[in-house]
């Protein structure tokens, strides 16, 4: 098992340097704690603190020092457009509303495959396809939005304070 010590976003290594990859859709890639299992066969371990969400092309570097590729899968998706840019905005925020995961692309929207959430941008004036795509939806006003992330692993047993973990 490897522990990932640090998530270091697309740009900021060689992704050619990377040992190993793992391919995975949105769900895995917006996780606190998960053991996954790499394309080579290797597990690994992301434990933090909080939520994070994994981009297509961010690495993780294990406690070794390699550091391993993360790509989107391709998913299920609509992709949305409409006549107008004042349609579009009423549609998102319409998706917005019902807190739909939305990826917002040029002039395009895109949400995972819901007909009941089709039927309704179709009423909007909006059009639906369907495609397979990587889905990496905004991830909402309070993210974190910074550069490397950093974390001891030394500090998720022994603590000073009291608190519950979930």
């Amino acid at each position: 098992m490897h522990d990932v010590v640090e998530i270091v976003r697309r740009g900021a290594f060689d992704p050619q340097g990377a040992v190993d990859r793992l391919t995975l859709d949105h769900d895995h890639r917006l996780r606190r704690r998960i053991v996954l299992t790499t394309e080579g066969g290797r597990q690994v371990r992301l434990f933090e603190a909080r939520t994070v969400q994994l981009r297509d092309g961010d690495g993780l570097r294990l406690a070794c020092g390699e550091i391993v590729r993360v790509d989107a899968a391709a998913e299920p998706l609509v992709e949305i457009t409409a006549p107008d840019v004042a349609a579009l905005v009423r549609i998102a925020w319409h998706l917005g509303n019902r807190h739909l995961p939305t990826q917002l692309v040029g002039e395009t929207l895109r949400i995972r495959r819901d007909h009941v959430i089709e039927e309704m941008v179709e009423g909007l004036g909006g059009r639906c396809r369907h495609v397979a795509l990587p889905f990496d939806p905004e991830g909402g006003a309070y993210e974190g939005r910074g550069g490397h992330h950093h974390h001891r692993h030394d500090d998720h047993h022994h603590h000073g304070h009291a608190h519950e973990h979930g």
